[in-house]
């Protein structure tokens, strides 16, 4: 293994055990153990629990089997709930300080209902992530030819099939799609987590999607995760058009996509977007996982650009992050000059299969 890999690790690991330190302490100091038995189980579980998420992350990369992915399962709801107990520990510190300088003596009952809010907040978060909703957008695109008109467009981003999001969750996206009866299907990358899977099984049920105008799919980050190629190829055999620095033409609208790992240099992609040579005259619409690169976007004349990636920052506090990287382009549909954007916040999550402030969705665009 790399230095950079072991280094970043050893720092993820590092925070996550200072996050763990923190809750005990706070427990201990403002909530009160009843017996040292029980403090001994609580040392233990959060001893245990510290290394959970990172454990399993590293045996999911490299087998797929039951005991893996409950290891990688406990550890990513776990990861969930550490940052909201995380934060309700910090806000313990703040009430009990902000209390003495009242001269109030704060009580344990304050402590344990923050604390109790934030498992709470974890149970809806989970909940939350599983209730997919379909949200829908009228676009209008300069030069779109007069067949798409009325047309729709299914767009659905970061489903994440791996060790949580497997088969099953697959034909719920499946069966979703088909009742929405669109035109033409987009998925704008991180289709896989980049965990060891089965390709072809997790994927399989996009076999029986068959919208009249195909479906058409580009790289995200997560697939280079791991080897890009092999996800491409099931991709492929299960009749998903992937776009790799290419355009299709399809009943007179151009269509384009580039996978992720070109996107990344500005130069690179400035290159393949003016290779791709895009009839001016005709609306395009482009498969760009992240919602960057607009400028470049914009002066290649690409009419409408789909991407996913963000997931709104999944769950408060990083749904705060998240907005202040992209701005309003994190979810919607919005312009930048002549370009359109439309960023979905995906239909999965990555790590804690959880969402606050966000929701899962694929979106269903309708050409006007």
């Amino acid at each position: 293994m790399k230095a950079w890999p072991i280094l970043g690790i050893t720092i993820i690991q590092a925070l996550l055990l200072l996050a763990h330190w923190v809750i005990y302490q706070t427990l201990i100091a403002f909530c009160g153990i009843p017996g040292p038995a029980a403090g001994h189980f609580l040392r233990t579980s959060l001893w245990v629990l510290t290394f959970s998420f990172v454990i399993g992350a590293m045996l999911a990369f490299r087998f797929n089997n039951l005991p893996v992915r409950l290891i990688y399962r406990i550890g990513a709801v776990w990861l969930g709930f550490l940052s909201f107990l995380f934060w309700a520990a910090c806000l313990c510190w703040i009430v009990w300080l902000g209390m003495r300088l009242l001269g109030i003596s704060p009580t344990p009952v304050y402590f344990r209902t923050l604390f109790a809010l934030a498992v709470v907040a974890g149970i809806y978060g989970l909940l939350n992530a599983r209730s997919i909703r379909v949200s829908r957008f009228t676009v209008k695109l300069e030069n779109l030819p007069e067949s798409w008109r009325g047309r729709t467009a299914l767009l659905f981003s970061d489903l994440h099939l791996g060790h949580i999001n497997g088969v099953r969750f697959s034909r719920r996206i499946e069966a979703l799609a088909a009742s929405l009866r669109p035109d033409i299907v987009f998925v704008p990358g991180d289709l896989f987590d980049g965990t060891k899977v089965d390709p072809d099984a997790v994927i399989a049920p996009f076999r029986d999607l068959a919208p009249p105008f195909g479906v058409y799919f580009s790289v995200g980050n997560h697939e280079e995760f791991g080897n890009s190629a092999i996800y491409s190829a099931a991709i492929t055999r299960a009749g998903i058009h992937v776009l790799s620095n290419e355009k299709v033409v399809v009943d007179g609208l151009q269509i384009a996509g580039v996978p992720y790992h070109d996107t990344t240099y500005p130069l690179r992609m400035k290159a393949i977007l003016d290779g791709l040579r895009l009839d001016p005259s005709r609306a395009s619409i482009l498969l760009n996982h992240v919602p960057n690169r607009l400028p470049i976007v914009e002066q290649a004349g690409i009419s409408l650009q789909l991407s996913g990636h963000t997931h709104g920052g999944q769950f408060f506090p990083y749904t705060w992050f998240t907005h202040r990287i992209f701005g309003k382009f994190t979810r919607g549909l919005h312009s930048f000059g002549a370009l359109q954007v439309c960023t979905s916040y995906g239909a999965g999550t990555w790590g804690p299969p959880m969402r606050l402030g966000t929701r899962p969705e694929v979106i269903l665009l309708t050409f006007a």
